[in-house]
């Protein structure tokens, strides 16, 4: 049996390709792909040749790629050692890949028991635990300032989620207009220019005092750099964008340790496996917590996915990615 597949054949260059499907037993699952979703800053340092896209070190540039992770379908077949899903039972996956369909481990499958969660929303459900991981491990408390500094797609979800949390007020920067916009319609109670004047004064000022908790999402070091500008002190600073670049040096005497700010590795993989405990859930919790979410109508998704492509598009739709610094914010591919 064949499967079509986004595959980055080498740098800057993404193709539809077919290859044959691995056949199913044990625990693997074979679903038909509905949705997957583009997840921006991880697919582009991938489809660019970026080294840092493992946190292991001494990581080479290999082509080709796989992209994908976030996705959404329906279960056609099951090995004989399932238990979790049948034939028929629609899923969130996640570490799966844009392909028409995927086979993975049962372990990585979430049955959705609401019959009316949109599958688009569903295939958005496992990015949605990386910022919601981000805020565990700060502790965030209902009242507490919140500062998200990058408002690509992590960073609004970041709002969203802050919002639910009861974060109070939640500021959102990004040097995109377009951005900051959007981060008004999601929850955020100000917006900011990093680059305008007296920007650190101004968080400063709506929050009274600088932020408890910053979700930073830029991935550059000078986004963290300007992010500590604004901290309470004791405030928690989430790193959950990927500082792909070492080259940055901050000021960690007057900005860190005098302050006592805490720095948290907020990278998605950095949480246990098997069992959930507060402030560290499994990636299964975390992903069930946001379907509930969603289900419950405390958390919107449809409106941040922007484009939906057919998977026979997917060279413009990367070509845009590396090059349009404001591509849209969810943007998936429909496999049906």
């Amino acid at each position: 049996m064949e499967t079509k597949q986004i595959i980055f054949t080498k740098p800057n260059t993404a193709e539809l390709l077919k290859h044959e499907l691995m056949r199913v037993s044990g625990r693997l699952v074979r679903v038909k792909t509905l949705f997957s979703t583009v997840s921006c800053g991880t697919e582009r340092a991938n489809i660019t040749g970026n080294p840092n896209v493992s946190t292991s070190s001494g990581a080479s540039v290999v082509f080709p790629r796989t992209p994908g992770y976030s996705s959404s379908g329906i279960v056609e077949e099951v090995g004989e050692s399932v238990t979790s899903v049948k034939v028929g039972d629609r899923v969130a996956m996640y570490w799966s890949t844009h392909s028409e369909y995927n086979i993975l481990d049962e372990d990585n499958l979430i049955k959705i028991e609401d019959d009316s969660l949109s599958m688009q929303e569903a295939a958005v459900a496992f990015i949605t635990t990386f910022p919601l991981a981000a805020i565990r491990k700060t502790r965030l408390e209902i009242g507490e300032s919140v500062l998200v500094m990058g408002l690509g797609p992590l960073g609004q979800l970041g709002v969203k989620l802050s919002r639910i949390a009861g974060a109070a007020p939640i500021v959102a920067v990004d040097p995109i207009k377009e951005r900051r916009e959007e981060a008004l319609k999601n929850g955020a109670d100000f917006a900011f220019d990093p680059f305008e004047d007296s920007f650190a004064d101004k968080v400063k000022e709506v929050t009274k005092g600088g932020a408890n908790v910053c979700i930073e999402v830029t991935g550059v070091g000078s986004g963290l750099d300007a992010a500590l500008d604004c901290m309470a002190s004791f405030g928690r600073v989430a790193l959950l964008g990927c500082t792909r670049s070492s080259d940055f040096s901050i000021d960690y005497y007057r900005k860190v340790h005098g302050p006592g700010i805490t720095l948290v590795g907020a990278h998605t993989r950095a949480r246990p496996e098997i069992e959930s405990h507060p402030g560290y859930f499994t990636h299964r919790d975390d992903i069930k917590a946001v379907l509930k979410l969603i289900s419950g109508g405390r958390l919107d998704l449809k409106e941040m996915i922007k484009e939906t492509h057919t998977p026979e598009e997917c060279a413009d739709v990367y070509t845009r990615l590396i090059n349009d610094k404001n591509f849209p914010i969810l943007v998936q591919f429909d496999w049906r």
